[in-house]
């Protein structure tokens, strides 16, 4: 348990959040962080896979085992190279902004898009 609770705290530190951050960030209450890191309650099937959902860098194995590395080694080629070009018939040399994402460092971002 502990050492599931030390990769915890890794990736806490690895993305710079406070707990109440991550907690806000997997959507579950900052109370049951508090316990969790405190070594009172163990964590469920469903904080484990808001984690993983969360941070797709996270391999599941070493967050439960600690088996493997952190983070996930290629992660970012996988992505990269899974993205395929947009090929539009009606290809226009003008674009426009979709959205703009704002990051913020407590974990917490806001959306804006064109309406």
């Amino acid at each position: 348990m502990t050492s599931f609770l030390s990769r915890l705290k890794t990736i806490l530190a690895h993305n710079e959040l406070s707990s109440a951050a991550f907690a806000d960030l997997i959507d579950v209450q900052k109370s049951s962080i508090s316990h969790l890191l405190n070594g009172r309650n163990k964590p469920s099937l469903e904080f484990v896979m808001k984690v993983s959902e969360a941070f797709p860098e996270v391999d599941l194995q070493w967050l439960l085992y600690g088996n493997g590395c952190f983070p996930k080694s290629d992660i970012k080629n996988q992505h990269l190279t899974s993205i395929k070009p947009n090929v539009n018939k009606n290809y226009s040399k003008e674009k426009t902004i979709e959205r703009i994402i704002m990051l913020y460092t407590d974990g917490t971002f806001k959306t804006y898009t064109e309406s």
